[in-house]
């Protein structure tokens, strides 16, 4: 049985695909996503996602575990943020202001469903869930276009955020007597006025979504047992910390390493 202490395991981390799983495996590096799954690697954190963890457990009601797990961004008294965190105060007042962002945040929190994606297995933690939409809390830089592939395009797609929004309308709609919810992303910038804005994915691109993660959450799940040989990207943290040399290179016949 999932719940909030076993989530994340590695014994339900191989059993169950997650939104986080797919969008590594498609998205980053297979060899690093593998061996985040399997206990053999931990991705640093950083104070960015350290701020966004910081505000997520807020409105999750949960932060009391986050002071616990994170003790390094509080000072000697464990109450008080240091000085390069003390701007999620004001952050998280300025939500608080707006009532149709809290609105939002306000459904079921921490909701934990599963199900099925072409006979993968799939878990979800819904951050807000409302009778008739599902609610995630973002904690951006800014909310600008980003260069993706030459391409200019929405943070929404930079991160893969569409995709993890057509998982979780999938897996929430088995739950809930084949109705689907939309999805809505709570977004709040780290800016020092911070921004907000409510985004709804249209149903069209979640469908184009749900087909992606139909084609290739099998392949993936195949990386998991073993039956499939992980490719590695060569430049992730993880390919670059495992790396082995086993030649000299000419430096005039590689592009950027």
């Amino acid at each position: 049985m999932l719940n909030e202490s076993n989530y994340f395991s590695i014994e339900n981390n191989k059993k169950y695909m997650g939104s986080t799983q797919f969008k590594g495996f498609m998205s980053e590096c297979e060899s690093g996503t593998l061996a985040q799954i399997e206990g053999r690697y931990v991705r640093k954190s950083t104070p960015d996602m350290l701020k966004g963890s910081y505000v997520h457990n807020h409105f999750s009601n949960t932060l009391d575990l986050f002071k616990a797990q994170n003790p390094e961004i509080y000072k000697a008294d464990k109450c008080s943020l240091l000085k390069k965190f003390e701007d999620l105060g004001m952050l998280v007042q300025r939500i608080e202001r707006d009532s149709f962002f809290m609105h939002h945040l306000s459904g079921e929190k921490e909701v934990i469903q599963t199900g099925e994606i072409e006979g993968v297995p799939f878990k979800i933690k819904i951050d807000s869930l409302h009778k008739d939409f599902v609610c995630d809390i973002k904690i951006m830089a800014d909310f600008k276009y980003m260069w993706k592939d030459g391409l200019k395009i929405h943070f929404i797609e930079f991160y893969g955020y569409n995709y993890q929004a057509a998982i979780y309308q999938e897996i929430s709609r088995q739950n809930n007597n084949g109705v689907r919810l939309s999805f809505v992303i709570a977004a709040a910038t780290k800016e020092k006025e911070p921004n907000l804005e409510l985004f709804e994915i249209p149903q069209q691109q979640l469908d184009f979504c749900l087909d992606v993660v139909k084609q290739n959450a099998p392949i993936y799940a195949n990386i998991k047992l073993g039956l499939i040989e992980p490719t590695r990207c060569g430049s992730c943290d993880y390919c670059k910390s495992t790396k082995k040399l086993t030649k000299i290179i000419d430096y005039t016949e590689v592009g950027e390493l």
